[in-house]
Parts: structure tokens; C-alpha cells; sequence
């Protein structure tokens, strides 16, 4: 048996969690330290530009995480089920099938880049801006996919500070390089796209040099890589949550950004753009969190051992709610220091303040929410998460989005995101609650293994 089937499971989850949270912070850092120094050295509509690429970066990452967490996962399970050979071939699996839909989906976007940021809600002012950030990253969609799902099935396979190492690393080359490339060499935007690909770069050489060593848990061999149905279905259902998700944040901030449009213009829409970095930024602390507790609930999960599942979820279920309720008390108290950091425009920063402090109403929460939708995602069911995960998007934002600005101009918009928070929770907590009632109950172990 493993740690991660004998090893308290309090010392467990602090053992992967913290390094994957760090990793998580270390991500969020990628677009919070893009659009700061964007912000700041570029101007406000090059920012605005920023949250209409927000969408197409969604769509990329939903085609990415469909393969790398969905990968991750199962790498997890058959872990636990001592299936060593399965947890080989779906990492195999994952690294060749990133690498064609990274080839296929960059190319293909890159081509119908301007159309798409039009429709996506840019502007003439924003137009070019986006268009030259964006092309730079959907090119390089094969180095970012190779990067993030190798980093994803590293963490689950046992090396989370390796992991977190390759993260660090990655942003590191970016807040070094983008300072530089924006302001020194005067590049701009452009300069900005090009230290987030160097980056990704220097952080995929570092991943694929880990699967290189054969003492690694799984790591390139023959007869990996060529893909089976038996490895990719369970993959895609079980990374199909996370990339819905995505998928829905696209739509939603295309309404959004439409919206904005009309009820505050460009600098509206970079308000936004503010605000759903920082709260990406405190919401992927909690992804980090389930990131940790993944391996422990899916490999126990696979071993049976629901004692653990169960604990380890009671865990990540609080420090999920405790993280999202400081975020709402730091967007409420220091609305103004945190828009501040992204533009000096004053009216940017009245739209964000606005934003924020009615954003976050029922954001304490999300935490929870999140949490949840990961568990099902842990223990592969794939097609429960993926409907909680678009309920909140589709079902309750979207139509608030369309609906409130009627009555309420831009305050609706921001009206809409506690309105649908609420909604999706509660939907969420009686899915949750039924799904209970017919868990197996725990089996009795001794007090040392808990």
C-alpha cells in the first residue's frame, strides 16, 4: 500500500494540497501579472483587450483540460486499483492527443482569430490589441497543452513539488521576460504574449525532462502512446466538467462583455476584466485545494477505501468555504486598492469597485460548490460534474445577464453573479445530498490508518 492509502489523511492533504494551491496562485499569475504591467505601461483599452481575450483563452483551455485533468484523474484511479499499465496508458494517451488538438485547434482559431474577437465583443480601440496577444497564443496552443496536462498527471502520479516547481519556474521566465519585452524593448502587448510563451516553454521542457527518467511513476515507454477507446472515453467523460466549464465561461463572458458594451463601453468591459481576474485568482486557490485532494479521494476511491474518500472531502469542503470567504472580504474592504493596481483610469476603477463589491455577495459559497463539483470529477463521475459545472454558467447567469440590465443598466450586470452563485449552490447541495444516500458507508479501519 501507498501513503496515500495509509498516511493520515489530514497530513495527506496538506502534503498535496499546498504545493498544488502554490501552483494554482503560481498560474493565476500568468494573466494577473500580464494584465498589471498591460495595464499599467499599455493603456486601459489594451487592458479591455484583455477581458475580450478572455473568452477565446476559455475556449483553449477547455480543450485543453478535457484531456489533462480528465487524464490526471484516471491516472489517480487506476493507481489505486494497482493498474499500473492502465495509469501508463492514459498518460501516453494525454501527451499525444494534446499534442495533435494543440496543432488542429491553434491553427484553426489563429485563422479565424479577428472574426471570432469580433463576435467576441472587441471594438476598434480593442481590436488590435487583442488580435496581436491572441494570435502569439493560439499558436502556441501544442506548448501550452503539453505543459498543463503533463503537469496535471504529475501532480496526481505522486510528485506534486515537481509539479509546483515546473509552475514557479514558468512564471518566474514570465514576470522576469515581461517587463522587459513590454517596456524595455517597448513590444507592447505583442511583448507580453511572447514571455507567456517563453514561459510555457521553459515549463514544458521541464515536465517532459520528469517523464523522461524511468523511476517516474509512469514515463515514456513503447505502447503508451498509440490511443485506445478504453483509455480516451473515460478520460474525455471524466475531464468533460472541467471543459464545459470553460466551454460556459466563454459564452457567459461574451454576453458579459456585450453587455458592458452597451452599458459603460470599453472601459466597462476592462472592469470586468479586472474583476474576473481577481476572482479567478481566489477561486483558483480552491481549485488548487481539490487539485491536492484529487489523488487522495481517486485513489482511495479505486482502493475502496471510503472512510478516506469521505474524510478527505469534509476537509477540502471547509478550506474551500474558509478561502472564497476571505476573497469576499478583501473585495469589499479593498475594492478600491485592487483595481487601483491594474489602471490608473479613474473610470475603469469606479466600474470595478462597482463590480466587485456587488459581485461577491454570495461568494463565501463557491467554495463549497467547487469542492463538490471536483469530488464527482475525482471519483469519475465524469457526467454529474459536468452538468453541476454548467449549471450555474448557463442556466442561471446567462439569462441574468440578458434580463437585469433591462432594469437596472450595468448594476445588473453585476447583479447577475451572486444571483446565479446562489442559485447554482443550491442546485448543487441537493444533487450532492442525494448522491449521499447511496455512497457505500465506511469501512472500519484502525485509528492509525485515519
Amino acid at each position: 500500500m501507498t501513503s496515500l492509502e495509509t498516511e493520515p489523511v489530514g497530513r495527506l492533504l496538506l502534503k498535496y494540497a499546498l504545493p498544488a494551491i502554490a501552483g494554482m496562485i503560481v498560474f493565476s499569475l500568468y494573466n494577473v501579472v500580464d494584465s498589471i504591467f498591460i495595464g499599467q505601461w499599455v493603456g486601459e483599452y489594451a487592458l479591455a483587450a484583455l477581458a475580450i481575450s478572455f473568452p477565446v483563452m476559455n475556449l483553449s483551455a477547455a480543450v485543453g483540460t478535457l484531456l489533462g485533468v480528465g487524464g490526471a484523474a484516471l491516472c489517480s484511479i487506476r493507481l489505486g486499483e494497482k493498474n499500473d499499465a492502465g495509469a501508463a496508458r492514459a498518460f501516453g494517451n494525454v501527451f499525444v492527443l494534446g499534442l495533435i488538438v494543440g496543432i488542429v485547434f491553434g491553427g484553426v482559431s489563429a485563422f479565424f482569430l479577428e472574426p471570432v474577437l469580433r463576435l467576441f465583443g472587441a471594438s476598434e480601440q480593442t481590436l488590435p490589441y487583442a488580435y496581436r496577444f491572441m494570435l502569439i497564443m493560439q499558436l502556441s496552443a501544442p506548448v501550452t497543452y503539453t505543459f498543463f496536462n503533463l503537469n496535471h498527471i504529475m501532480r496526481s502520479t505522486g510528485y506534486p513539488n515537481l509539479a509546483l516547481g515546473a509552475l514557479c519556474l514558468s512564471v518566474g521566465v514570465n514576470v522576469v521576460l515581461a517587463p522587459l519585452f513590454i517596456k524595455v524593448f517597448a513590444w507592447g502587448i505583442t511583448g507580453a504574449a511572447l514571455a507567456t510563451l517563453a514561459a510555457q516553454l521553459s515549463g514544458m521542457v521541464f515536465v517532459i525532462a520528469h517523464f523522461c527518467r524511468k523511476k517516474s511513476t509512469v514515463h515514456f515507454a513503447r505502447g503508451i502512446f498509440r490511443p485506445r477507446a478504453e483509455t480516451v472515453r473515460p478520460v474525455i467523460s471524466i475531464g468533460m466538467a472541467p471543459s464545459l466549464l470553460n466551454i460556459c465561461a466563454c459564452a457567459v463572458a461574451v454576453v458579459i462583455n456585450h453587455q458592458l458594451l452597451l452599458n459603460g463601453g470599453d472601459l466597462a468591459v476592462g472592469a470586468n476584466g479586472i474583476l474576473s481576474r481577481t476572482l479567478m485568482l481566489v477561486a483558483m486557490l480552491v481549485v488548487g485545494l481539490t487539485q491536492g485532494a484529487q489523488p487522495i479521494i481517486g485513489y482511495n476511491h479505486g482502493a475502496c477505501r471510503f472512510d478516506r474518500v469521505k474524510k478527505a472531502f469534509k476537509l477540502t469542503f471547509w478550506a474551500g468555504t474558509v478561502i472564497t470567504s476571505l476573497g469576499f472580504l478583501a473585495c469589499e474592504i479593498f475594492p478600491y486598492a485592487i483595481a487601483r493596481a491594474f489602471t490608473d483610469n479613474e473610470t475603469m476603477i469606479e466600474f470595478t469597485i462597482a463590480g466587485m463589491r456587488i459581485g461577491v455577495a454570495a461568494f463565501p459559497l463557491v467554495g463549497g460548490q467547487i469542492v463538490i463539483n471536483n469530488f464527482f470529477q475525482a471519483i469519475g463521475h465524469g457526467k454529474t460534474s459536468a452538468a453541476l459545472s454548467t449549471t450555474r454558467q448557463m442556466l442561471f447567469l446567462v439569462p441574468g445577464v440578458l434580463v437585469f440590465p433591462h432594469f437596472f443598466g450595468q448594476t445588473g450586470v453585476w447583479m447577475s453573479l451572486p444571483v446565479a452563485d446562489l442559485a447554482a449552490v443550491l442546485v448543487t447541495a441537493w444533487v450532492f445530498l442525494r448522491f449521499l444516500r447511496n455512497y457505500k458507508p465506511n469501512i472500519v479501519v484502525s485509528p492509525s490508518e485515519n
